[in-house]
């Protein structure tokens, strides 16, 4: 089964997670992580990597998040880049992890990456998608070495 780490701005991760405990009972390998007002990108990134390690069975773990581009969207991102087989997702809302929830259990992370992304359109989107829109810089003098 997929690990989700949930982290948002406020209170919001945490208020995910308990509309989805109301609706499906307690969660096993789900996190969330609040970025409070106050809390450093530091500190942020640290609980980050502690919910990954407690929501990774193996499988993956795919971090949901609320703004592309935000605190906790580069946080889960730079996190990552070090572990196999996980996903960054942006837009994510209380309704779509619902809607989405039940595919945790026999969905790759590759695959649940991009059915969200096609649930949530047009407001969601992935790392994986926003890298596919800006490859990766290469300097020319690798490209004329090779």
């Amino acid at each position: 089964m997929l690990g989700w780490v949930i982290t948002c701005h406020g209170e919001l991760a945490q208020e995910m997670l308990d509309s989805l405990e109301c609706r499906f009972g307690p969660l096993t390998q789900c996190r969330a992580v609040n970025f409070r007002q106050g809390l450093s990108t530091n500190m942020l990134s640290r609980m980050i990597c502690d919910a990954l390690h407690e929501t990774d069975s193996g499988e993956g773990v795919v971090f949901l998040t609320d703004i592309s581009g935000a605190a906790p969207y580069r946080a889960a991102s730079l996190m990552s880049h070090k572990h196999e087989h996980c996903e960054v997702i942006s837009g994510v809302d209380a309704t779509l992890l619902e809607a989405m929830y039940p595919l945790r259990e026999s969905y790759s992370s590759a695959d649940f990456r991009n059915q969200i992304v096609v649930a949530g359109a047009p407001g969601v989107s992935s790392l994986w998608h926003q890298q596919q829109k800006n490859p990766p810089f290469v300097l020319l003098h690798d490209l004329y070495e090779k």
